[in-house]
C-alpha cells in the first residue's frame, strides 16, 4: 500500500488517507454565512477521496476577515451553514477541517475575483466603501494596503477568547480538526514576525515575546477543543526577504508548540511582505522536512504537489506525514482517486463512492 493511502491517527482521529485538501478561499459567502458553493466545492472534493477537507480561513471576528465576502464563525447562523457542509462531507466517509483566521493588517481588502457586474479592484476597502479599520502588531502597513492601528493590550487579550469562542462554534457546526492560521501575513504571523511587529511590550522583541500572543491563542483554543480532535496550525516556515522570520525561528516556535498540545504543523512560507520566492514543484516541501525534525512534531506538506508519484515521495522521504494539496484539486475534485489508479491501489480502498464504481450504472 503507498504511504498517501496508509491511514494516519492523530490523537482520537483516524485519516482515512494522507492527501488533503488545502485551505483555499473561495470569496463567495454574505455576511460570513457558507452557501451552496461551498457545500459543492467542499462536497465535491470529499467525493473525490481527499481523507481531510479544510474550509478557508474563516474569520474569528468580522473584522478579522480578508475580504467581505469571507466565512465566518462568529456566530449561530454561521454555525447551522457550515453544519450542512460538514454532514455532507461526513456522509462521503471523509473528515472536515476548518481554518480559524484573523487578517489582521491585511484584512479589509477587496476579493481577487469580481462578481458579475461588479468592477474588479485591488488594495484596501475605504471605510466609506463598506471597508472597516485593521488592526496589526504595529502600524506599519502591508506594502499597497492601508496602515492599521496597533493592538492596545486589551485588545490583545480579546484575541484568544474570539479564537477560543470561534472553534466552540466550529464544533458545534461538526468540524472534526481545527487549524489557527498563523501564516501568510495574517494577524498570529504578523506578530511573529519582525517585520511587521516592532512592539516593545511583552508582544515584541525577542522571539519569544513575539510568539507569545500565538501560544495563547493555542491555549485558549486548545482548552476548549475536544481531547480526541486533532489541533492544527499552519504556519510560514520564513518570510523570504531579510530581517524576517527564519526557518529557524519557526522551528523553535513549533516545538514549543509541541507542548502547548498541537498535533500537526502545516508548513507554509512568504506572505508578510513582498518577496523573490523560488517557486517550483514541491518548493516548500524542504521547509515541512526542517520543522519536522526540528519540532520532533507531524507536519503536513504544501506547495505545488501535483503529481501522485512526487507526493508518494514527499512522505517516503520522511518530509511529512501528509501533503496538502491546492491547486492540482481546483482542476480536479478526484485528484486522489486519480493517484490511486496511477499508484495501483485498489478501487475500493481508495474510497471510491459507491454511485461511481463500474457495474452500478445502466
Amino acid at each position: 500500500m503507498p504511504l498517501l493511502f496508509d491511514p494516519l491517527t492523530l490523537r482520537g482521529t483516524t485519516f482515512a488517507n494522507r492527501i488533503w485538501l488545502a485551505p483555499m478561499c473561495q470569496y463567495s459567502a454574505v455576511d460570513g454565512v457558507p452557501n451552496d458553493w461551498h457545500l459543492v466545492h467542499l462536497g465535491a472534493r470529499a467525493s473525490g477521496g481527499f481523507g481531510l477537507v479544510i474550509a478557508e480561513a474563516t474569520a474569528v471576528v468580522p473584522e478579522g476577515r480578508i475580504s467581505a465576502r469571507d466565512t465566518g464563525l462568529w456566530n449561530d447562523e454561521q454555525v447551522a451553514a457550515w453544519r450542512r457542509v460538514t454532514d455532507f462531507v461526513h456522509d462521503r466517509g471523509t473528515l472536515a477541517g476548518v481554518q480559524l483566521a484573523h487578517a489582521g493588517r491585511k484584512a479589509s481588502t477587496y476579493p481577487l475575483f469580481a462578481m458579475a457586474g461588479e468592477q474588479r479592484r485591488r488594495g484596501s476597502v475605504p471605510v466609506a466603501d463598506g471597508g472597516w479599520q485593521t488592526v496589526g502588531p504595529s502600524a506599519l502597513a502591508y506594502p499597497g494596503l492601508a496602515a492599521p492601528v496597533a493592538l492596545s493590550a486589551a485588545q490583545i487579550a480579546d484575541v484568544p477568547r474570539a479564537f477560543a469562542a470561534a472553534a466552540r462554534r466550529a464544533l458545534a457546526a461538526g468540524f472534526d480538526v481545527v487549524e489557527l492560521h498563523a501564516a501568510h501575513g495574517y494577524l498570529l504571523h504578523e506578530f511573529l514576525s519582525p517585520l511587521s511587529n516592532t512592539r516593545t511590550d511583552e508582544y515584541g522583541g525577542s522571539l519569544e515575546n513575539r510568539s507569545r500572543l500565538l501560544v495563547e491563542v493555542t491555549d485558549a483554543v486548545r482548552a476548549v477543543w475536544p481531547d480526541d480532535r486533532p489541533l492544527f496550525v499552519r504556519v510560514s516556515a520564513t518570510d523570504w526577504a531579510e530581517g524576517g522570520l527564519t526557518l529557524d525561528d519557526v522551528t523553535q516556535v513549533t516545538k514549543e508548540l509541541a507542548a502547548h498540545r498541537v498535533d500537526l504543523v502545516d508548513v507554509s512560507t512568504g506572505g508578510n511582505a513582498p518577496a523573490d520566492v523560488p517557486v517550483g514543484p514541491g518548493y516548500q516541501v524542504p521547509a515541512a522536512r526542517a520543522v519536522r525534525a526540528g519540532s520532533g512534531l507531524p507536519v503536513a506538506a504544501v506547495g505545488l504537489i501535483t503529481d501522485a508519484r512526487q507526493a508518494e515521495q514527499v512522505l517516503v522521504d520522511g518530509a511529512a506525514d501528509a501533503v496538502l494539496v491546492a491547486r492540482a484539486a481546483l482542476r480536479d475534485p478526484h485528484w486522489p482517486l486519480r493517484a490511486a489508479h496511477e499508484l495501483g491501489v485498489d478501487t475500493d480502498q481508495a474510497g471510491w463512492q459507491p454511485q461511481y464504481l463500474r457495474g452500478t450504472w445502466r
